[in-house]
C-alpha cells in the first residue's frame, strides 16, 4: 500500500504519452504550479501538441534535447518565414509559437522575440500520433528530427517503452477486454446446453485457431524481419517478442492437437459429465451469474494495477533549473519495484477467482447435501458469500498465495504426475477439493487438504480420471477464448508499429483474457470438481441403505456411476 500511494502521489503517467512543456505543463491536461517555476501551473486542456522551438537544429545530451518544448494548439501546416508570419498565424489558428509569456502583439515589437520564438524559418510540421510531437515535413529538417527522436527513444529503458506502450493502445485494450467477455459468454451458453455436436464444432475450432494464431505470428515475424525501415530499439523489442511467441504457440499447439487426438474417443462421456454439472446449475441458476461479478472486480483491479504501474514508471520529483525550467529527476529505487507489483497483480487475481470458487464450492455442497432434492434452500449464493467472509477468508489467500508461488513449477509437477500416476499411484489434489472441504467440514486451508488428499487417495478411480476429461475440454473453452482474442488483437495492434512496443500490451490482454475466460468457465470445472468430490464423500460415509442412504438423487447417481464405469473400461 506504501508503493501504492507514493507512486500515485509521485508519479505522472500522462508525461509518457501526452508529452509536456520546459516548464513542467503536461501537453493536453490543466497543471499544478510548481514552485520557482513562473510559467508552470497553466491549463493545456485545449494546447495538446509539443512543438520545439528549433526543431531543425535539435541536439540530444544526457537524454535532454537542447531546444525549449512548448505546448500548442496546432502545429503550423506552411512554413513561416517571419515573425509576422508568426504573429498572424497566431492570431489566426490561436495556437502561440513564442514563449508564454510573451503577448501576441509583441511578437514583432519585443527585441528578445528572437529567443523567445521558434527559429526562422519556422518549417511546416505535422503532429506524430502517440507522442503528440510536431514533426517538420521539411526532408531535411525531417531527416535530423527523426534521427534525434529515435535516440531519444532508444535511450529510454524499456520499462518506460512498455509504459508508453500500454498508454498508447488504452483503447485497444480495453476493446479486446470486451471482446474476450464476449467469447466467454459464447462458452458458457456452449457448455450449458452442451451437445455432441457443439462438441465436434468447438473442438474443430479450437483446432482452427490454434493453427491460425501460430501462422499469423510466424508471418508477423517474417514480414518484420524483412522490413529494411525498422530502426527503433521498440521496433526490434517487438520483433524479439514476436519470435518467443511464435515458438511458445507453435509448441501449445503440438501439445494440445497431440492431447485432441488422444482423447478423441471420450467426446460422449464429456457430454454425460457436463449434463451432470448442469443438472446441479439448473437447481442453482444464479451460479452462471456469479462470474459477472467476479469480471466486474477484475476489471477495477486490472485498472487499478495498470494506474500504479505507469505510476512506478514515471515517479519522480521536478526540479526548476536555469530559466525557469523543469526537470523530472526520476527515482530509481521505487521505480523498480515493478516487479513487486507484478507479484501483487498475480496474487491478488488468483484471491478474486479463488473466492468466486469458494463460493460456487459452498452453494455446491449445501445443494448436495440437501434431503429434499425437489426444494432447494433459498439464497444459497449470499449464504455461501457470507460464511466465506465470516470464517474462510484465511484459507482463501492462503490457496491464491501457494498458487501465486507454484504456478510454474505446478505446471511442471503435473506432467510428470501424468506420466507417472500409473507407476507411483501418487494423487495430487487442486485448491477446488481444499474449498469444497473447508465448506464441508469448516477447517483451515491445511486442515482441508490433509482430509481432502486423504479422501483422493481412497477415491482417486473414481474422480480423477472422470474429471479430466471434462477439464480438459474446459481447458479448451479457455485455450478458445485466448485465441481469437488474441487473433484480434494481432490485427489491431499491427496497425500501429510504430515508437511503441505493442506486444507487451497484447501479452497483457492475453492474460486478461485467460483470466476472464477462466472466470466464467471455472463455474462447470468448480461445479464438477465439487460435486463429484461430495460424491466420493457421500460414498464414503454412506452405503445406500435405508439407514444412511445417499444424498445423491438417483439420476445423478446412475449417471455418474455410468459415466465412471465408461472411464474404467476406456483406460
Amino acid at each position: 500500500m506504501f508503493i501504492t500511494g507514493y507512486a500515485v502521489t509521485a508519479g505522472a503517467a500522462e508525461r509518457l504519452v501526452f508529452g509536456y512543456d520546459s516548464y513542467g505543463n503536461i501537453c493536453g491536461r490543466k497543471n499544478t504550479y510548481i514552485q520557482g517555476a513562473p510559467l508552470s501551473g497553466q491549463d493545456m486542456t485545449n494546447k495538446k501538441h509539443v512543438f520545439f522551438l528549433n526543431s531543425c537544429s535539435l541536439e540530444i545530451k544526457n537524454l535532454k534535447i537542447n531546444s525549449i518544448a512548448l505546448c500548442v494548439s496546432s502545429c503550423p501546416q506552411e512554413q513561416l518565414n517571419s515573425l509576422e508570419d508568426i504573429q498572424h498565424f497566431a492570431k489566426n489558428n490561436g495556437s502561440c509559437l513564442c514563449i508564454y509569456n510573451l503577448n501576441i502583439s509583441s511578437y514583432t515589437l519585443n527585441p528578445k522575440a528572437a529567443e523567445l520564438c521558434p527559429t526562422l524559418p519556422v518549417p511546416p510540421s505535422k503532429s506524430f500520433p502517440l507522442f503528440n510531437r510536431c514533426v517538420p515535413q521539411n526532408p531535411e529538417c525531417y531527416s535530423q528530427f527523426a534521427s534525434i527522436l529515435i535516440n531519444v527513444v532508444n535511450e529510454v529503458d524499456v520499462f518506460h517503452r512498455i509504459l508508453s506502450g500500454i498508454m498508447a493502445g488504452r483503447d485497444t485494450v480495453i476493446g479486446l477486454s470486451v471482446l474476450a467477455l464476449a467469447f466467454s459468454l459464447i462458452m458458457v451458453l456452449t457448455f450449458r446446453f452442451i451437445t455432441t455436436l457443439l462438441v465436434h464444432i468447438f473442438i474443430t475450432l479450437v483446432v482452427f485457431g490454434l493453427l491460425f494464431v501460430s501462422g499469423v505470428l510466424w508471418w508477423l515475424y517474417y514480414d518484420y524481419t524483412n522490413d529494411p525501415s525498422i530502426e527503433l530499439e521498440t521496433e526490434k523489442e517487438n520483433v524479439k517478442f514476436l519470435l518467443g511467441f511464435a515458438i511458445i504457440s507453435t509448441m501449445i499447439t503440438m501439445v494440445l492437437l497431440s492431447l485432441i487426438f488422444v482423447l478423441r474417443k471420450r467426446i460422449q462421456l464429456t457430454v454425460q459429465l457436463f449434463w451432470v454439472a448442469n443438472k446441479i446449475i439448473s437447481r442453482v441458476p444464479s451460479l452462471l451469474f456469479q462470474p459477472l461479478w467476479t469480471f466486474l472486480i477484475l476489471i477495477f483491479f486490472w485498472v487499478f494495477w495498470v494506474a500504479v504501474l505507469l505510476s512506478l514508471g514515471t515517479a519522480g520529483s521536478a526540479q526548476v533549473i536555469s530559466g525557469g525550467q523543469v526537470e523530472y529527476k526520476i527515482l530509481f529505487g521505487i521505480r523498480y519495484m515493478w516487479w513487486y507489483h507484478l507479484v501483487g497483480l498475480i496474487w491478488t487475481s488468483e484471491f478474486i477467482l479463488a473466492c468466486q470458487q469458494m463460493t460456487i464450492a459452498g452453494a455446491v455442497v449445501t445443494s448436495y447435501f440437501n434431503r429434499n432434492k425437489s426444494s432447494s434452500p433459498r439464497h444459497l449464493i449470499l449464504s455461501s458469500i457470507s460464511v466465506l467472509f465470516c470464517y474462510h477468508q484465511g484459507t482463501v489467500v492462503k490457496g491464491s498465495f501457494l498458487i501465486t508461488i507454484v504456478r510454474i513449477p505446478r505446471i511442471i509437477l503435473m506432467y510428470l504426475y501424468d506420466a507417472l500416476k500409473e507407476k507411483v499411484g501418487t494423487y495430487l489434489c487442486n485448491t477446488i477439493h481444499v474449498y469444497t472441504t473447508t465448506a464441508i467440514n469448516g477447517t483451515n486451508f491445511c486442515t482441508s487438504a490433509k482430509d481432502a488428499l486423504f479422501i483422493l487417495a481412497k477415491n482417486s478411480a473414481n474422480i480423477a480420471f472422470i474429471n479430466c476429461f471434462g477439464d480438459f475440454i474446459i481447458f479448451l473453452g479457455k485455450v478458445f477464448v485466448v485465441c481469437f482474442t488474441v487473433f484480434g488483437g494481432l490485427m489491431a495492434f499491427n496497425y500501429h508499429r510504430e515508437f511503441h512496443v505493442w506486444v507487451v500490451p497484447l501479452l497483457l490482454v492475453a492474460l486478461f483474457a485467460c483470466l476472464v475466460a477462466h472466470s466464467f468457465l471455472s463455474v462447470f470445472e468448480v461445479v464438477m470438481d465439487a460435486l463429484f468430490f461430495c460424491f466420493a464423500i457421500d460414498m464414503e460415509t454412506n452405503d445406500g441403505s435405508p439407514e444412511r442412504p445417499y444424498f445423491m438423487d438417483q439420476e445423478l447417481l446412475v449417471n455418474s456411476c455410468d459415466s465412471n464405469v465408461d472411464t474404467l473400461a476406456g483406460r
